[in-house]
């Protein structure tokens, strides 16, 4: 193999002379520790090229030799309950070999090259197969049945196809191609992480992405194959908003990954992890999740290819016809590394900086999200749901980042400090946030048997905007010049507020809340308004609507377990008769 030479080190970028065999987006070994980087620039005989390991000691003239293949992810068993790195380094195995630190040059492969999986063929000795049909199956853990797709590009008459324990480099079938050819199949299969991976067409997402968390169930919900952002300042709680989506959203598979996230965050994620139970099935989220941690500490270049690492696993199980989510921790980071890459490569710099790219790679990757219908020649439909957090300096959302983002993404979840100070989490303002779903998704839970949904949202959202203008007058002027209705519109609006918004993830209970009791909920506050409307009108003082017993009911709904739900409608049938009381029994105004 030709190997040129290092010429130049700048920080995680290195540029050698004598490339020029080698082509963009090669995957190159720098040194004599054979550090792993990418190229990406070429300029003559010139490769500039993004190494993904700590650079210090590497010396001028050192060799630098191309694989002459792009950076690429390894797919196949083994993939779930795994943490990797950014290059998809597994940081297990690295532990045992290396200690607590990545020691440089490492080469560990991905996927276990010495377990052994047993394999189900789904196809017999004859049949013609396409690019994506399934073959076979793994059971990988007790939730996630692996789906042993065959290759793009590979299509023709299984001659041989076995059942039995095999690694993931063995042979299990062997497919006759049109020209004659005899194709070997294995478990595992590669894919260079900047290219999207194929599917027969895209669908329009209507099913929503259920998490648990009431105030983006209801006002602001994620399609399955949506796209979504948090932006929000330090302490605003982005973090814990993306653990809340990873433990409790209803996607079959989650990918999480900690995109220059400080250590002791991703540690929390997994110490929680392994102890979380799944709603559904009880057993450990573990056991459908993939992490990939790239933590601050760890070089800046390899952040820039995490995001991607993360992506095409994450389209890896979307193409098996699962609903895949995939939480980025956070993009701010990402947009760092290309602004430093972009720096030492001396590119003219856009705004803030940043590349004038930023943008469109932005752009690129969020357009992988999406529900489709995979490749295969059975209509089976995958969906992958992406939501990125996004760290604004200062919370500042017009900065380049949470522009760019924006720009792309359907579903805005805007974190406010000021609601973080008052103890309201999650903080997401709803004067403020957007979901573009919401149009397809209302009709969608009214068909799931959830009457008036839409209606009864639209409503919900309307108080809190009325408490928002209202609230300027009692600035200005006091409380005492509102009329008796709209005092009594800012005590739904604060009912919706804190009984219904207000979510705390750290409580059994509360920290998730089912579509059906959501809607229970939300009816109940707005029956209350509804029938405290009535008892006005009727002449009844506000004061004795608001000093009733059920009131403390409805605000203490959200503890109210998953299995016990008919509680709710028993307050439902208290509100009413202590109304009704009200409205007969003498506390109606002289």
């Amino acid at each position: 193999m030709k190997a040129g030479r290092i010429i130049k080190v700048s920080g995680p970028l290195v540029v050698a002379e004598g490339m020029e065999h080698a082509k963009m987006f090669d995957v190159c070994r720098v040194g004599y520790k054979k550090l792993i980087g990418e190229i990406i620039e070429m300029r003559g005989d010139k490769a500039s090229i993004q190494v993904y390991e700590e650079t210090s000691g590497l010396g001028i003239g050192e060799p630098v030799e191309t694989t002459g293949e792009p950076l690429s992810v390894e797919l196949g068993p083994g993939l779930i309950e795994a943490m990797f790195d950014g290059i998809q380094r597994p940081l297990d195995k690295i532990m045992k070999i290396a200690g607590d630190f990545i020691t440089r040059g490492i080469d560990v492969p991905a996927l276990d090259r010495e377990k052994k999986w047993h394999f189900v063929p789904k196809k017999s000795v004859g049949d013609y197969v396409y690019p994506g049909d399934i073959f076979g199956t793994v059971q990988e853990t007790t939730l996630i049945e692996h789906r042993i797709m065959v290759p793009y590009n590979i299509e023709g008459e299984i001659v041989e196809i076995y059942e039995g324990d095999f690694t993931v480099v063995d042979t299990v079938a062997k497919v006759k191609t049109k020209n004659g050819d005899i194709v070997n199949l294995t478990m595992m299969q590669k894919w260079p992480v900047r290219k999207g991976r194929p599917y027969k067409s895209k669908i329009t997402p209507e099913e929503p992405l259920l998490t648990g968390q009431r105030v983006i169930d209801t006002f602001f919900p994620v399609a399955k194959g949506g796209t979504a952002c948090v932006p929000g300042p330090f302490g605003s709680g982005k973090t814990v908003v993306q653990h809340q989506l990873a433990k409790w959203a209803d996607a079959e598979v989650v990918v999480y990954i900690g995109c220059g996230e400080r250590g002791n965050e991703m540690t929390d994620v997994l110490m929680e992890f392994p102890e979380l139970k799944d709603p559904k099935t009880g057993e450990p989220l573990m056991k459908r999740t993939v992490l990939i941690a790239n933590t601050s500490n760890m070089p800046v270049a390899a952040r820039e290819a995490s995001i991607y690492t993360g992506i095409t696993i994450a389209e890896y199980f979307r193409d098996m016809g699962y609903s895949v989510a995939m939480m980025a921790d956070s993009t701010s980071r990402w947009a760092e590394a290309l602004r430093e890459m972009s720096g030492r490569l001396e590119e003219m710099p856009g705004e803030e900086g940043y590349p004038a790219y930023l943008a469109s790679r932005a752009a690129e990757f969020y357009e992988r999200a999406g529900k489709v219908y995979c490749l295969g020649s059975d209509n089976r439909i995958g969906a992958l749901t992406v939501i990125g957090a996004v760290s604004p300096p200062g919370g500042d959302l017009s900065e380049p980042v949470t522009q760019a983002t924006l720009k792309i993404v359907k579903v805005f979840w805007g974190l406010d400090a000021n609601l973080a100070y008052r103890r309201h989490f999650p903080a997401i303002n709803w004067l403020l946030s957007y979901s573009l779903y919401m149009e397809k998704i209302a009709p969608y839970i009214e068909r799931m048997g959830y009457e008036g949904w839409g209606q009864m949202v639209k409503e919900a959202m309307k108080i809190l905007q009325e408490e928002n203008e209202l609230q300027e007058i009692v600035r200005l002027v006091g409380i005492d010049a509102l009329s008796e209705k709209d005092r009594l519109t800012l005590e739904a609006a604060k009912s919706i507020r804190e009984d219904y918004l207000h979510q705390n993830a750290f409580h059994e209970i509360d920290t998730y809340t089912s579509l059906n009791k959501q809607y229970k909920m939300l009816k109940l506050i707005l029956e209350f308004y509804h029938l405290s409307q009535k008892a006005l009108e009727a002449g009844v003082y506000l004061s004795k609507i608001t000093n009733l017993p059920v009131r403390e009911k409805i605000a203490r709904a959200k503890y109210i377990p998953e299995n016990e739900i008919e509680k709710i409608d028993e307050i439902f049938v208290e509100l009413k008769q202590q109304i009704e009381s009200l409205m007969e029994g003498g506390f109606v105004n002289a």
